[in-house]
C-alpha cells in the first residue's frame, strides 16, 4: 500500500501519523527541525508546546474544548493520550508537563512500525510522486513552502502574530505575598500561585507596561492584525485602563488571606513541569523586550526577585483562507492530494489543531484504502469545528477560531424551555457524544 507523506511533527501532524498508522497504512512523518529552526521553538522535539502548557478546561459536559478532549480520546488520540500521562494540577484545566507530553508523543511515534520518522524541511511543494500527504505544518510554516502555497492556490496566505507567556522559576516567587488558590477553589483548591495588587501597584503596572520597550516590526508584519485570543498584556492594557482587571489579572473568585478581601487585580502563576519547578505567568503574553520583561514583570508583589526560566516571545503565525480553499475533507482543491491540518486550516488552539490532524489522518487512510469517509456531525465538536472551516465561516472575513457552542447547530425545536434553559451546554453535549458514537460504530446502530 502506497504511504501517505505528514509534513510536520507539531500536534496535528503527530496525531495525522498516528490515526494513519493505527488504521494499517504507512506513513512518512517529515519534520524540518534540526535541520531548520523556527523563532518559537527551543528544542527538536516532536509536539513541542511552544505557548502556554494548558489545554483548556477539561469539562466535558459545560465547556466546548472540555467536550472536544473526550470526543478525541473517544477516537483514540495520541495527543490526549500523552495528555493525561503527563498531567499537572491546575483546577478544571489539563495543564501538562511540557517535556513528558512531547516525549510520550515522540516515543510512541518512533515504537510505531508503519511510522517512518524523516527530520528534513520539505522546502517547497511535496513532490508529485508522493500521492496522498497532509500539509500540517503549524502557524510556522517554512517560508519556501507557504511561497509555494500561495502560488499554487493563488490566494494570499492570512496572518497573525501568537505571544509566548514567560516562565518563572517556583522558588524565586516571594511566597510570604503571595498564595496558592484556584479560581473559585476549583480543582483541589490551590492549583494557581497567586500575586495581588492594589489599585495604585495595578495603575503603575500598566503605565509600565504602555511605556515599556517593545519589539520592532519587519515592514512586512506592521499590517498583519492580532488574533484577540492571544493578545499580548501590552497591547489589551492600551485598550483601556481596565481591560487587564477584566481579563487576565480578574480578580474574582479569588480573596487574600494576607488582606482577608477581594484584590483589586491578580497576576496568577500555574504549575509548567511535573517536578514544580517552573511556573507560567497566565495570560502574560508579550511582545515587550526581555531587558523591560524583567524589569516590569518584577514590579508585581511576591515577583521582585522572579528568576525567569524562559521570557516571553512573539511570533507570526500563517494560516490559509480554509473556506475558500479546502473541501469538506480537507483536501486542497486546487491539488486534491493535499490536505492541510492544524493551525494552518485557520483553528486556534492546540486542542483544535490536533482534532484537525485527527480528521485528517483518519480521512487520509480511509482514501488510501479505497473507501470514503463522511465527516463526523456538525452536531459534535469534531464535526463543528471541520464545518465551520470548510464552508461555515465567511471566507471574506476568515479568521482563526477556537472551538465553541457557538459552532454547534441548535437543539430542535422544543427541547430547551423556560424551565430547563440553563442546561444548554450539557444538552449539547450530551448530543455530540451520542451521534459521535454513532459516527464511530455505524455498524453497531445499523443493527440496532
Amino acid at each position: 500500500m502506497e504511504p501517505v507523506h505528514v509534513i510536520g511533527g507539531g500536534l496535528a501532524g503527530c496525531e495525522a501519523a498516528w490515526q494513519i498508522a493505527k488504521r494499517g497504512v504507512p506513513v512518512h512523518l517529515h519534520e524540518m527541525r534540526p535541520q531548520r529552526g523556527t523563532d518559537a521553538h527551543l528544542t527538536d522535539n516532536l509536539a513541542e508546546l511552544v505557548c502556554s502548557n494548558s489545554l483548556r478546561s477539561d469539562d466535558a459536559v459545560n465547556n466546548a474544548v472540555g467536550l472536544l478532549h473526550e470526543e478525541m480520546r473517544r477516537c483514540g488520540s495520541l495527543i490526549l493520550r500523552a495528555a493525561d500521562a503527563s498531567r499537572l494540577p491546575a483546577g478544571g484545566a489539563l495543564a501538562v508537563d511540557r517535556a513528558q507530553f512531547s516525549q510520550h508523543i515522540e516515543t510512541a511515534l518512533a515504537a510505531e512500525p508503519l511510522v517512518t520518522i524523516h527530520r528534513e524541511e520539505i522546502a517547497g511543494m511535496p513532490p508529485d510522486d508522493w500521492g496522498s500527504t497532509i500539509v500540517a505544518t503549524g502557524p510556522l510554516t517554512s517560508p519556501a513552502l507557504a511561497e509555494a502555497i500561495r502560488e499554487l492556490t493563488g490566494a494570499e496566505a492570512l496572518a497573525f502574530f501568537d505571544a509566548i507567556a514567560p516562565i518563572v522559576h517556583h522558588d524565586s516567587i516571594d511566597q510570604t505575598k503571595s498564595w496558592r488558590q484556584s479560581r473559585y477553589d476549583k480543582g483541589d483548591g490551590a492549583d494557581y500561585i497567586n500575586c495581588a495588587l492594589d489599585r495604585p501597584q495595578y495603575d503603575q503596572f500598566v503605565a509600565a507596561l504602555l511605556a515599556g520597550d517593545k519589539t520592532d516590526f519587519h515592514e512586512w508584519e506592521k499590517t498583519t492584525a492580532y488574533f484577540d485570543g492571544c493578545l499580548p498584556i501590552e497591547e489589551m492594557a492600551r485598550r483601556g485602563a481596565d481591560t487587564l482587571r477584566f481579563g487576565p489579572m480578574k480578580p474574582v473568585g479569588l480573596r487574600n488571606p494576607h488582606t482577608g478581601h477581594r484584590p483589586w487585580a491578580v497576576v496568577q502563576l500555574r504549575q509548567d513541569n511535573a517536578l514544580g519547578t517552573l511556573y507560567n505567568i497566565v495570560g502574560f503574553q508579550t511582545k515587550l523586550r526581555h531587558a523591560e520583561q524583567v524589569r516590569v514583570f518584577r514590579t508585581i508583589p511576591g515577583l521582585e526577585n522572579a528568576e525567569f526560566a524562559r521570557l516571553g516571545g512573539l511570533h507570526r503565525n500563517t494560516f490559509i483562507n480554509s473556506p475558500m480553499l479546502l473541501d469538506g475533507s480537507l483536501r486542497l482543491k486546487a491539488q486534491p492530494r493535499l490536505r492541510f491540518a492544524g493551525q494552518i486550516t485557520g483553528v486556534e488552539g492546540y486542542v483544535e489543531s490536533a482534532a484537525i490532524g485527527l480528521l485528517a489522518g483518519r480521512f487520509a487512510a480511509a482514501e488510501q484504502q479505497g473507501e470514503t469517509m463522511p465527516p463526523p456531525p456538525a452536531t459534535t465538536a469534531l464535526g463543528a469545528l471541520i464545518a465551520h472551516i470548510t464552508g461555515g465561516a465567511e471566507a471574506k472575513t476568515f479568521q482563526p477560531m477556537n472551538v465553541n457552542f457557538g459552532l454547534f447547530p441548535p437543539l430542535a425545536d422544543g427541547v430547551l424551555t423556560r424551565a430547563n434553559r440553563g442546561e444548554k451546554k450539557p444538552m449539547l453535549s450530551a448530543r455530540a457524544l451520542a451521534e459521535l458514537d454513532a459516527w464511530l460504530n455505524p455498524a453497531r446502530v445499523a443493527a440496532e
